[in-house]
């Protein structure tokens, strides 16, 4: 197969957390979007993030957590629970080492 036939825009793809302790704290499960493939500069900023660089990877970070129109979520701000915000990039890192 030719790389060019993987080549493609960027599509909204939903993902979901579902895991005990949120349905337990919120009683449903939580959906975000994000692109099911990132620039090469952002996933190499993820990549390359210092994990005590909190900052910079929340920089990186509130770009792929979108809502369904590719709206980012975190803003000016506006801020996720931490609780959540963890098992968000967690889930995100996990898709893009797919």
């Amino acid at each position: 197969m030719k790389l060019n036939q993987l080549a493609a825009k960027p599509q909204l793809i939903k993902m979901t957390l579902e895991d005990e302790t949120i349905l337990k704290e919120f009683g449903e499960p939580l959906e975000f979007w994000t692109w099911d493939r990132q620039p090469l500069e952002t996933f190499m900023k993820l990549a390359n993030s210092n994990q005590a660089d909190v900052t910079a990877m929340i920089g990186v970070v509130r770009t792929l957590i979108l809502d369904e129109t590719g709206k980012e979520i975190i803003t000016d701000g506006v801020m996720l629970p931490s609780n959540v915000l963890i098992k968000v990039i967690a889930k995100i890192v996990e898709s893009l080492g797919k």
